[in-house]
C-alpha cells in the first residue's frame, strides 16, 4: 500500500539543513534544521541571498557557478558531497558538507536549486588536529 508522505512535515523534521533556492539565489525554503545549523530564523533567511552564509572571500567562486548551473541546467558536482566553509549568524566559521539537487520547469528551465546541508564543523577540525599530531610525530 502506497500512503501520501507530508513533505511540508519531512522538510520541518529531518536532521539535516534544508535549504532551497529560487534562479537569482533567494532562500526560498529554510528548514528548522538551517535555523539551527546558522542561527538564522526562518523569517531573516527567506527572501535573502545566500551571502547570507557564504564567507566573503567565497563568494564570487560561489555565484560564478550557482550563475552557470542556472544557465546550462548542470551542476558539475552531480551527487558529490561539497565540503566548504560557511557562516553561523553570531560571526563564527562553520565547515559544512552538502550535496545539491536542482528543480526544473515543465520546459526544462531551472527554477531551483536544493542543499540538504551538514555541520562538520568538529569532525573536520578533529581531522586537522590529527593530521597536525601525525605530521609532528612523522617529523621526530
Amino acid at each position: 500500500m502506497h500512503s501520501a508522505i507530508d513533505f511540508k512535515q519531512l522538510v520541518e523534521a529531518v536532521g539535516d539543513a534544508i535549504v532551497v533556492c529560487d534562479a537569482n539565489g533567494a532562500i526560498t525554503l529554510w528548514n528548522p534544521a538551517a535555523e539551527r545549523l546558522f542561527g538564522f530564523a526562518e523569517s531573516e533567511a527567506l527572501g535573502q541571498s545566500l551571502d547570507l552564509i557564504i564567507p566573503e572571500r567565497q563568494r564570487q567562486r560561489h555565484w560564478d557557478g550557482y550563475h552557470k548551473t542556472m544557465q546550462t541546467g548542470q551542476t558539475r558536482y552531480g551527487n558529490d558531497v561539497l565540503r566548504v566553509p560557511a557562516l553561523h549568524k553570531d560571526g563564527r566559521a562553520l565547515s559544512i558538507a552538502f550535496t545539491v539537487a536542482m528543480l526544473f520547469s515543465a520546459e526544462k528551465k531551472v527554477t531551483a536549486i536544493i542543499a540538504i546541508i551538514r555541520d562538520e564543523t568538529a569532525r573536520f577540525s578533529e581531522e586537522r588536529s590529527l593530521r597536525k599530531r601525525l605530521a609532528e610525530l612523522e617529523a621526530k
